[in-house]
């Protein structure tokens, strides 16, 4: 997300908090949750952190909730952005990497795949997983393995390489917790679906960076045909939000056919042809009862 693609979602949300209704409210905030996180320098020249950071304690609880959302994804954004830096900083004072020895010499290692690329799993491929001493953090970089190995072709030491350096970054941001666990089984379901071959591509290429992979929202990982079915569905979503609701009128001519009180609220609405008679809604007061006729 570019400067001024967020400075104009930012001025949009203060307009609508200001003068519309809290559904058009929290589509925008949802816009924002799903969006690419922007960067720490996105934040402090925009001021968005302060608008969002604001909704917080809002009076509405969806806005609020997504506000606090909205706030703890940027945050590890930031985060994760800080940690890799650091991270590359260290790996050039240094000749070696802290954790994880390089592959066994192995012509296999370093030759493009040849069998079924959709078959493909760690221990197939002989692949020793034993990088960072921790059984956990190990068994996570396995299963990054086979979710990136799916489909590609590249090298075991490239899918390898990069399945590491996705652990360390989701390490990096959600340390030994349930959401670090949750993440990574996230990221392994995203590259393996078959609607969407193009996501571990990017990966492997670099056009996605780990510390921005592992921060990515559902959105940000799924296709652009499913992120296009998702923007119609919210379109629709927010145009059902900003009709208003029908007014309910209460009728003592009306008898509930359940319990037998003339309290009963009722709607009318044309849900047929314009030549036919309006359907009325009814419910009852006392009991809930309800049905309706034409």
């Amino acid at each position: 997300m570019d400067d001024q693609t967020l400075t104009k979602r930012i001025k949009s949300l203060n307009k609508a908090i200001a003068s519309e209704p809290s559904s058009v409210v929290i589509v925008l905030l949802e816009e924002l949750k799903n969006a690419q996180a922007p960067t720490e320098e996105q934040l402090r020249s925009t001021k968005a952190g302060v608008s969002v950071g604001r909704l917080r304690h809002n009076s509405n609880k969806d806005i609020a909730r997504l506000a606090s959302e909205i706030v703890s994804k940027w945050r590890k954004s930031v985060d994760a952005a800080k940690e890799a830096k650091k991270r590359k900083l260290e790996q050039s004072k240094s000749p070696t990497p802290k954790e994880s020895p390089a592959p066994p010499p192995s012509s296999s290692y370093s030759t493009p795949y040849e069998g079924d690329p959709e078959k493909r799993h760690f221990r197939t491929d002989k692949v020793d997983i034993s990088r960072t001493g921790n059984k956990a953090r190990d068994g996570s970089i396995g299963v990054l393995y086979n979710g990136l190995a799916y489909r590609a072709t590249e090298s075991i030491e490239v899918v390898l390489q990069h399945a590491m350096a996705v652990e360390a970054a989701a390490f990096a941001v959600y340390k030994d917790t349930p959401e670090y666990r949750n993440k990574i089984r996230g990221l392994m379901t995203s590259l393996k679906r078959k609607d969407n071959p193009e996501l571990g591509r990017r990966v492997l290429k670099g056009e996605i960076l780990p510390e921005t992979f592992v921060v990515m929202t559902d959105e940000e990982l799924a296709s652009d045909a499913q992120r296009e079915r998702d923007r119609a569905l919210e379109r629709e979503n927010m145009l059902k939000a900003q009709v208003p609701m029908a007014q309910k009128s209460i009728s003592v001519d009306l008898q509930c056919g359940k319990c037998r009180e003339k309290k009963v609220s009722y709607s009318q609405a044309q849900t047929r042809s314009a030549d036919e008679p309006m359907t009325t809604f009814c419910e009852c007061t006392v009991c809930g009862h309800r049905w309706k006729f034409s």
